[in-house]
């Protein structure tokens, strides 16, 4: 008999701590976001949640082929597709009922989805035609598309990612350096973009997925040129967080963010590849271990994602009210609080659920057992 695979604690971690970073860099007060990934580096947390996205989908797979068969899990995977994007419908109307909501109050923020909101009031129809079409893409809800997207590819990419990852990888390649110019094909409206190119992200959603299926790790680091890499890796940090720090520290364009620039790819390959150093160590399963609150929030991913949307704009939204735009390290502080206790409370929410129900439906037959 097959017995369940266990679970990779050690992603349930980091997918739960990338949520929270993502959660923190979205309010623009946060103190903490002040030391996250994108302060220090010319990538931030969106690169290592696609990367953790491919590889959760492919450990998955995995586990749906063995438990059952390769066709079980490409029909799973459509079905994931369209729960991700019924979750975009969500997010979406989330990010413009809280808007409203927001505005009706009176607090305005630079990060509210105002012309959204505009459209739907006045075109109702064909605002809501244009998010049913993917061409209009409230604040936040805009990575789901792109996931959507990469979930109804997954039955052709998994078996390549087995047999064929070589060539996988150079049509992942080719099809990242020529996003830009494929960009048009997108559905948008009229002046309108994807934030997230899918044709550029799914560079990293495939490598994910590579490193998942395929022993990329351990060849490299059995090799005798393994502490070169590691050199490498540690310069690319070193340069990427002197030129952020002392050079230029405003934000980048966000086009290069947009169609995934080759040097926020090379400041996660080398960070990556550190992290993976730590996980071979034991270090970062010990931390799992302590924190697990944090691979709570992993767990229910898509849950945390969307709920977190909602979170991140109210507290960015209410504080930027409060502050009038200034930084305020206690409130900010306060806001982080309040962000990270809603998603933790957001996780754990569906098991404390489940106890409850359990301890009713125990208390009820109790109570017939006792008649």
């Amino acid at each position: 008999m097959q017995t369940r695979p266990q679970r990779l604690h050690e992603l349930d971690f980091f997918r739960g701590l990338v949520l929270l970073i993502i959660v923190v860099d979205h309010i623009g007060g946060s103190i903490v976001s002040r030391v996250t990934l994108h302060a220090y580096a010319v990538c931030d947390a969106a690169e290592v949640f696609v990367f953790l996205g491919g590889f959760a989908t492919a450990t998955a797979y995995a586990s749906l082929a063995a438990r059952h068969s390769e066709t079980a899990a490409r029909y799973r995977f459509v079905r994931r597709a369209l729960e991700v994007y019924r979750a975009f419908l969500v997010t979406a109307g989330l990010m413009l009922l809280t808007s409203a909501l927001l505005v009706a109050f009176s607090i305005d923020a630079p990060n509210l989805p105002l012309a959204d909101l505009d459209d739907l009031l006045s075109s109702p129809g064909e605002a809501l035609r244009d998010i049913l079409l993917l061409r209009r893409q409230p604040y936040l809800a805009s990575v789901l598309p792109m996931y959507a997207c990469f979930a109804f590819a997954v039955p052709v990419v998994l078996p390549l990612a087995k047999r064929r990852p070589w060539l996988l990888f150079v049509g992942s390649a080719a099809l990242w350096y020529a996003a830009p110019r494929l960009q048009g094909l997108l559905p948008v409206v009229e002046d309108g973009q994807w934030d997230f190119n899918p044709f550029a992200w799914q560079l990293l959603f495939v490598a994910g997925v590579i490193v998942r299926c395929q022993p990329v790790y351990p060849r490299i680091v059995a090799h005798r040129m393994a502490p070169l890499v590691t050199a490498a890796a540690l310069a690319v940090l070193g340069g990427a967080a002197f030129y952020k720090l002392a050079i230029e520290v405003a934000p980048l364009d966000g086009v290069y963010k947009q169609t995934l620039a080759w040097f926020r790819v090379a400041n996660f390959a080398a960070l990556a590849w550190l992290v993976a150093c730590m996980v071979q160590r034991g270090w970062i399963g010990r931390l799992a271990r302590r924190l697990p609150w944090v691979g709570e929030i992993g767990r229910r991913g898509l849950l945390c994602f969307v709920a977190g949307t909602v979170i991140s704009l109210v507290v960015d939204s209410v504080l930027y009210w409060l502050t009038d735009g200034w930084l305020d390290i206690p409130l900010g502080l306060a806001a982080d609080a309040i962000a990270i206790g809603a998603l933790v409370a957001v996780a754990h929410a569906p098991s404390a659920t489940q106890r409850l129900i359990g301890a009713l439906r125990s208390r009820i037959a109790d109570g017939e057992t006792t008649a």
